[in-house]
């Protein structure tokens, strides 16, 4: 990690910045393969499978059997781990549904807000060397909380064309049955168009590579819905002089070994406490099997020393987290202070893993300085949110006069007589 010692404000846009890959170079091969996708449907995602997958699948539909397979062959030890996981984002995400509140703005006027839960969703989970069952849960969980009517699962096959057990055990847990086993850019063109075998999705959820996020990015401007522009995943670790060397050296490799372009931002204002941490990686990473991932994320990271306390939480605003572990006397009174990050852990025993995996908060979160601007995935990403307003005679009497002048300023002459007309009624 490269150190930087009280930095002045003006350098710390440079300093903050993210790893950067040019989407443009990968667009026109992303454009290709979905409007591929789009024209000829299964056969051009069956032959995508092949050349990127190495696998020559004739049906890509996930079976009984194999679920069944899948569940048997899993530890019960994974089995309690992945419900009880499943049980407390359950418990935090069911909190989330909100019953509508008709509110009289004056009388005889009422409004009032409904959730409804969007009708087709698909969720994308990564495959590879770390196959993201625990995002089937984050993704899956609020979707049936919402009421989303039809789920559908896609996910890259192995080599001998299966999805990983516990992906496929995660999703019968929560309740998907459309399981398909594509990956890559075909499978976002797959829920986005819709084939004879996948249905199309209206918003497509999950993280994946920079292929995955761009053909997101260019499925969106076509207007299917996305979850939130997303990037390499990230860590910030605010600390002090009271924080562990060793929970900070573990917090920043836990994100660093996500991908070569991860990276893991380390914020605190003593020097001693930079040295300790720096000291502790070099023993952590020597045991880690990912090492070589986590090194090539550790070489575009950062500590960075400052001055005291408030310039470190106006740094760490700046940067927006995706994630921010706060290692400080004072965490709870700092977390409030707080007003760019996607999800915050709080004190010496919180490592940011439990939030990934099990606490019940949720772990798909904006990364890239999102966080400004956008909320991690809830209950709210799966549903629309409808207005309704009922008037009786006596209300359009109360409002009409107020509605007939705004309409007959802005020129809107049929606006007004849809009122006009009402309140001349015997």
């Amino acid at each position: 990690m490269q150190q930087v010692k009280y930095p002045s404000r003006n350098q710390w846009s440079e300093i903050l910045q993210r790893p950067t890959y040019d989407i443009s170079s990968l667009q026109e091969t992303v454009e290709a393969v979905l409007n591929d996708v789009k024209q000829n449907g299964d056969s051009a995602i069956k032959k995508y499978t092949s050349q990127f997958d190495g696998v020559a699948l004739e049906n890509f539909i996930v079976n009984e059997k194999e679920i069944n397979e899948a569940t048997a062959s899993i530890s019960p030890q994974l089995k309690q781990a992945i419900e009880l996981a499943a049980a407390n984002i359950q418990s935090f995400h069911k909190k989330q549904l909100q019953q509508p509140e008709i509110i009289e703005t004056m009388p005889g006027v009422k409004c009032w807000r409904k959730s409804v839960g969007i009708e087709k969703v698909g969720l994308y989970i990564p495959g590879g060397s770390a196959p993201l069952f625990s995002t089937v849960l984050m993704l899956g969980i609020p979707a049936k909380i919402a009421g989303c009517k039809e789920v559908i699962l896609c996910s890259p096959p192995n080599k001998d064309g299966k999805l990983h057990p516990a992906i496929l055990f995660a999703a019968q847990l929560v309740g998907i049955t459309k399981i398909f086993k594509i990956g890559g850019v075909q499978a976002i063109a797959a829920m986005a168009y819709g084939t004879v075998t996948v249905p199309k999705a209206y918003k497509i959820f999950g993280p994946g590579n920079q292929y995955v996020t761009c053909a997101k990015q260019l499925i969106q401007q076509e207007g299917v819905a996305i979850d939130m522009p997303a990037g390499p995943s990230e860590v910030c670790v605010l600390a002090d002089e009271t924080a562990d060397a060793s929970f900070i050296a573990a917090d920043l490799l836990s994100q660093a070994e996500h991908g070569a372009d991860s990276q893991v931002l380390l914020v605190c204002t003593e020097e001693s406490i930079v040295t300790q941490v720096e000291i502790e990686i070099e023993k952590q990473l020597a045991q880690l099997p990912r090492k070589a991932i986590a090194e090539k994320a550790l070489k575009h990271s950062k500590a960075v020393i400052l001055k005291n306390i408030n310039e470190a939480i106006d740094l760490v605003n700046e940067y927006a987290p995706e994630h921010l572990i706060i290692s400080c006397t004072n965490d709870e009174a700092i977390a409030e202070k707080i007003i760019n990050a996607g999800s915050i852990f709080l004190g010496n025993y919180s490592p940011e893993s439990v939030g990934d995996y099990a606490s019940g908060t949720n772990h798909t979160l904006p990364t890239n300085g999102f966080a400004k601007a956008y909320s991690g995935v809830s209950v709210d990403s799966f549903v629309k949110k409808i207005t309704f307003q009922k008037l009786t005679r006596e209300g359009l009497e109360n409002i009409g006069k107020t509605v007939e002048l705004m309409a007959e300023a802005e020129g809107l002459e049929a606006h007004k007589n849809a009122v006009s007309i009402r309140l001349k009624k015997d």
